[in-house]
C-alpha cells in the first residue's frame, strides 16, 4: 500500500490501522495525565493536552461527515467550516478544544470511536467511483478529502502522543 490511499480498500485500511494504533496509545495513558499540557500543538510553539488531541480528531471527522451530508443534500458547504478559512486552521483547532473542554476522557474516547465508525460506514456505503472517480472539492476526490482529515491527522497526532508519553514516562 502506498502512503496515500489510492482506492476504497486502501482508504479503509489506512483509517482502521491509524485508528487502532492511536487508540492503543490513548488507552495506555492514565486519565489524570489527559488534561496536562505537553503535547505539541497544531500551531507552532503551542502545547495542548491529550484530550485536546481527541477533540481535534473528532472535530475534523465530524466536519467530513457534515461536508458529505450537506453536499449530498445539495446544500452549500463551508470549507473548512463556517466562519473559518483554510489559512485559519489554528483558530479552528482552538474551536475544537473549546468545544470539548468539559468532556471526560472516556467520553472523548467513546465519541472518537463512534465518529470513526461513522466515517468507515460512510466509506463502505460509497462506490470506488464516488470516492476516487471524480473531483469532489476543487481538484480533490472525496477519498482524498476523507484521508486528509481522518487517517493523516491520526498518524500525525499519534507521533505527538507517543512523544508526550515518552516525555512523561508513561
Amino acid at each position: 500500500m502506498s502512503s496515500i490511499p489510492q482506492n476504497k480498500h486502501e482508504l479503509l485500511a489506512a483509517i482502521q490501522t491509524a485508528y487502532t494504533k492511536i487508540t492503543i496509545d490513548y488507552t495506555s495513558i492514565p486519565a489524570e495525565h489527559t488534561r496536562t499540557y505537553g503535547v505539541d500543538g497544531n500551531s507552532k510553539g503551542t502545547q495542548i493536552t491529550v484530550c485536546d488531541t481527541l477533540a481535534y480528531l473528532i472535530g475534523w471527522e465530524k466536519l467530513v461527515l457534515k461536508w458529505y451530508k450537506n453536499k449530498k443534500e445539495g446544500k452549500s458547504v463551508d470549507f473548512p467550516e463556517k466562519g473559518y478559512k483554510w489559512n485559519q486552521l489554528g483558530l479552528l483547532a482552538q474551536h475544537f478544544y473549546t468545544q470539548y473542554q468539559d468532556a471526560s476522557y472516556p467520553a472523548l474516547l467513546n465519541e472518537f470511536e463512534q465518529v470513526t465508525a461513522a466515517i468507515i460506514e460512510l466509506i463502505e456505503s460509497l462506490s470506488e467511483q464516488e470516492l476516487y472517480g471524480t473531483a469532489w472539492y476543487k481538484k480533490y476526490t472525496l477519498g482524498k478529502m476523507v484521508q486528509y482529515n481522518t487517517a493523516s491527522p491520526m498518524k500525525n497526532m499519534r507521533t505527538k502522543i507517543r512523544k508526550f508519553k515518552r516525555t512523561n514516562g508513561l
